[in-house]
């Protein structure tokens, strides 16, 4: 995951996790990938890779900052580096404000898929997402998302569940699948802890460590751990109830949503294609704009910076004891809750960042979404099987 522009954006999201590393991050540099690092990058990350299709994802901040320029140069270096048998393809993770005909045209010439962010309609939307002197951003994602269908641009939306939109969840998901129409939908839970500027995950006091029934463990009361802009794990699993069951009821085969996509794979005895319901993590490194190589795009602090492309190469880094050690954590670090839960083989803890929480038991390490997921899960495993049984195929025994 490539962060050209570091933390730089042109919007002000309340919930944004990443415009902190502006004051977290020390840098000689301007915040803008020079063409220097980004052909070495490129070039490197052609080389470590071994199969016929090579993904750049490229995120920010707010990527289309850097302007077209910066994108036809990336597309010349990965044609001057990709032998005749790899294909690189191209995805822009973008608030949208930006782009025109002309960003969609090259968009659309060369292929790349687009993550858009947009919470829902324009009351959700507007009161989290706004541009830094206050005023509400949906007018112009909205515009984005119509220039994107009218230059045929694959796109998804990528939704941010908060402490807002995770109580209209069918408000949310049906305007998504009427109104903009994206190839496929996304859902991201909110959570931060409050001291998540300057503490990197599993850096916690363990003082900050709530007791998951305790009130401190839940948004929007003063003792909260964490941001009041959360999501309560509650609504988050309701949130997710509601739209699977919506588009279990009118919307299989027609409009794809990640996270259900993902069920049935895992029902079916495959891993998760997300990474946050795998059973381990570590290979979604993310790279800054000088250069510098993190454990997860999550994971952008100092404690967990593993060199930079300067002093050697990515795959190094990708392979290292250090990082092999952090994917593995994930699996290895799981309070005996979670090991016990009939749905570990869909969960697997969710992300380590959300680790946070304790359990009955006192251990350390149970997720913030826990009760939302294990609610989930519990609601759809009945349905999910059916889907497979009606696909000609037979859920794996014993996975729940």
């Amino acid at each position: 995951m490539v962060k050209p522009l570091g933390p730089v954006c042109n919007l002000d999201c309340a919930y944004c996790f990443y415009l902190s590393k502006e004051r977290l991050l020390e840098t000689d540099s301007k915040w803008r990938m020079s063409d220097e690092v980004l052909e070495k990058f490129i070039r490197q990350y052609i080389e470590g890779q071994n199969y016929k299709e090579v993904v750049f994802s490229w995120q920010g901040g707010e990527p289309t900052l850097l302007g077209l320029d910066f994108f036809r140069k990336v597309v010349e270096l990965e044609k001057k580096y990709a032998p005749s048998w790899v294909r690189c393809e191209n995805d822009l993770q973008t608030n949208g404000t930006l782009l025109d005909d002309e960003w969609c045209a090259f968009l659309a010439e060369n292929n790349f898929v687009v993550g858009l962010s947009l919470d829902g309609p324009k009351e959700l939307h507007d009161h989290y997402r706004v541009y830094k002197d206050g005023r509400g951003t949906f007018d112009d994602v909205f515009r984005a998302a119509g220039l994107l269908s009218k230059h045929k641009v694959r796109f998804a939306t990528l939704s941010c569940v908060n402490r807002i939109t995770g109580q209209h969840p069918l408000e949310v998901y049906r305007f998504l699948r009427d109104e903009v129409g994206p190839e496929r939908m996304q859902f991201i839970p909110i959570v931060e802890p409050k001291i998540f500027r300057e503490t990197a995950p599993q850096r916690w006091p363990d003082f900050l460590v709530p007791d998951m029934d305790e009130p401190r463990a839940r948004p929007g009361r003063p003792e909260s751990v964490v941001e009041d802009w959360c999501v309560d794990p509650d609504d988050y699993g309701d949130f997710l109830i509601a739209v699977f069951d919506e588009w279990r009821k009118n919307d299989i085969g027609r409009h794809f949503v990640t996270f259900f996509e993902s069920a049935v794979a895992q029902w079916m005895g495959h891993i998760s294609p997300l990474c946050i319901f795998g059973p381990i993590c570590g290979k979604g490194v993310a790279i800054e704009h000088d250069g510098s190589v993190y454990s997860c795009d999550h994971y952008v602090y100092p404690e967990y910076r593993l060199g930079s492309i300067h002093d050697e190469p990515i795959d190094r880094m990708v392979l290292s004891e250090r990082q092999e050690a952090f994917g593995y954590a994930k699996d290895s670090s799981l309070p005996g809750q979670c090991r016990r839960c009939d749905y570990l083989f869909a969960c697997a803890g969710e992300c380590p960042k959300n680790r946070f929480i304790r359990t009955p038991e006192g251990e350390r390490g149970l997720n913030y979404l826990c009760s939302g997921l294990k609610r989930y899960f519990r609601h759809i495993d009945p349905h999910v099987q059916k889907i497979i049984r009606d696909m000609g195929h037979e859920p794996v025994e014993g996975v729940v």
